[in-house]
């Protein structure tokens, strides 16, 4: 039992000494393992210390060496100056000592000669002045003849290279509208029951509705907005095919909110095309009803294209401020589509520019476009020979049609002043009146009398006019109750 338990303590013992001999052996190789990593870092470290080192010996190398060049530029721009300055003194040095050479030979001079310095200049520019004063004279008065000469031709060419950028491809429309007809069953649809749709349609749009001729209706009016919303209106009244009273006040309605918003684009469009951009709203929809305005029977949007590019063009050959001569062009008529208010359309044009604060060069021209002030510049002179070109050319304007347009304005604005009318339209030439009253303030005998009040006034007005005038007011009340299914 000894003997067993003592050969197991030596069993233990040995492995014990085993462990410890592989313990050791293990450490013993970590040991140097870690000693010659060490050994490589140092060395790694020395030879990056070395290189450091090094690099900063070259660096200093370096900014020495540029230090020694800069010093060296230095001293030569030193010597440079040094010697600039040296040059500049000589150079005053010769210039006092050639005064001086020059004082003392004019001082001989005025001794020999027995004049002072002024004296002789004086008589020498008297005697050259009288041997060059014929010469003088008659090459002045040659330039004058040469210039009066080309004055004018300067001038017709100008102007008529002014022009030709005022050609424009726009076609006006003057007091006649026709629509073309699917087939002749639409004209007893569009006259209705006793004529209830076709006198509907007339009150509704102002317009004279013509049937007789076969297979087209023509619309006539001085207005030509009216005019388009009546064929816009009977155009998609054709359409639709529901021709009724109701039906043909809403088509109405919707065609007028359209072409407001056609006018609006044709503002846009005109002002685009001269290069003006970004106009307050109120403007671009006023420029915008020169396309249904005329003047003297010229289209309003016509003469504005024509005007502005010939104002923008004169104003580029006399060297004027073209922005200024731009917008008072196209500016300068905007008070003719302002019809809510009294005055000439200058007044109202300048009224609205300084609304909108343009600037008072612009407004100054179109002030002064009909000589009403005093021109105030350049440019407005520009302006105003634009206008007069663009209409007093052959053919743009007869003043026969404005006299109508007058004629025709004179009899709406007549029934317009009383009480309690709503709408006015003057039909077939200013020949018939149609006023729609308020019902809830004119009542039946008051309408009666009214179309009396109105007769006579157009008869002090016109002492001759030609055919009469009917005057028919309108008074209609209606009853309306909606089912709730």
């Amino acid at each position: 039992m000894l003997q067993k338990f003592f050969r197991k303590f030596q069993s233990i013992k040995q492995d014990r000494e085993n462990l410890l001999s592989s313990a050791k052996k293990e450490a013993e190789e970590l040991v140097n393992k870690a000693r010659l990593e060490a050994q490589k870092l140092k060395e790694e470290a020395e030879k990056k210390a070395i290189e450091t080192a090094t690099n900063a010996l070259e660096v200093e190398r370096r900014l020495s060496k540029k230090e020694e060049m800069l010093e060296e530029k230095e001293n030569q721009v030193s010597r440079e100056r040094q010697s600039a300055q040296d040059i500049k003194n000589h150079f005053e040095k010769l210039k006092k000592e050639a005064e001086d050479k020059k004082s003392e030979m004019l001082l001989k001079l005025e001794k020999i000669a027995k004049m002072t310095k002024d004296e002789a200049k004086s008589l020498l520019l008297r005697g050259w002045e009288d041997r060059l004063k014929e010469d003088i004279a008659k090459k002045i008065k040659a330039a004058e003849e040469e210039i009066k000469a080309k004055a004018d031709d300067k001038a017709k060419s100008i102007l008529v290279d002014a022009m030709r950028y005022g050609a424009v491809d726009y076609t006006a429309e003057y007091t006649l509208s026709v629509i073309n007809l699917p087939s002749e069953d639409y004209k007893g649809r569009i006259i209705g029951k006793d004529g209830r749709n076709i006198r509907a349609f007339e009150i509704a749009t102002g317009v004279d509705v013509d049937l007789e001729e076969e297979g087209v209706i023509r619309l006539s009016s001085f207005d030509a907005a009216r005019r388009e919303i009546a064929r816009l209106s009977l155009e998609r009244l054709i359409k639709d095919g529901r021709i009724q009273p109701q039906r043909i006040e809403e088509i109405v309605k919707k065609a007028k909110e359209d072409i407001e918003k056609e006018i609006f684009k044709a503002g846009e469009d005109l002002a685009h095309r001269v290069g003006v951009f970004n106009l307050p709203a109120e403007i671009t929809q006023s420029l915008g009803r020169f396309k249904y305005r005329f003047s003297y029977g010229q289209s309003l949007i016509v003469h504005t294209l024509e005007e502005t590019k010939i104002g923008i063009a004169l104003a580029h050959e006399l060297g004027a401020d073209v922005n200024v001569v731009k917008l008072g062009c196209l500016l300068h008529d905007i008070g003719k589509v302002i019809v809510d208010k009294e005055g000439s359309h200058v007044t109202l044009g300048v009224e609205l520019l300084k609304k909108h604060r343009f600037p008072q060069a612009v407004v100054d021209c179109v002030a002064a476009h009909h000589e009403d002030i005093p021109f105030p510049s350049v440019e407005a002179i520009i302006v105003y020979i634009s206008d007069a070109v663009s209409g007093g050319r052959p053919g743009a304007r007869h003043e026969d049609f404005e006299e109508y347009l007058k004629r025709i304005k004179t009899i709406e604005d007549t029934a317009k002043s009383k009480k309690g009318v709503k709408e006015v339209y003057a039909l077939q030439a200013g020949r018939e009146l149609r006023v729609i009253v308020r019902p809830e303030e004119v009542g039946d005998d008051e309408a009666t009398i009214m179309a009396e009040k109105i007769r006579e006034e157009l008869e002090q007005k016109f002492d001759v006019f030609p055919g009469q005038i009917k005057v028919t007011i309108i008074r209609e009340t209606r009853a309306e109750a909606t089912t709730k299914i």
